[in-house]
């Protein structure tokens, strides 16, 4: 039973970290200032402001 919490603690922790990733990513902007990619609509929701 203890093997089978770790493998679900591993797995929602590395659900998390990939949820902060994608929110990371989509609130920031490209360094070069000429290059500001679009990004659909349904990116959103995953904004931070």
């Amino acid at each position: 039973m203890k093997k089978l919490s770790a493998k679900i603690t591993v797995a929602n922790v590395m659900a998390l970290f990939a949820v902060h990733m994608v929110a990371l990513g989509v609130s920031t902007q490209c360094a070069y200032i000429f290059h500001q990619p679009k990004l659909p609509d349904e990116v959103k929701e995953y904004r931070k402001f």
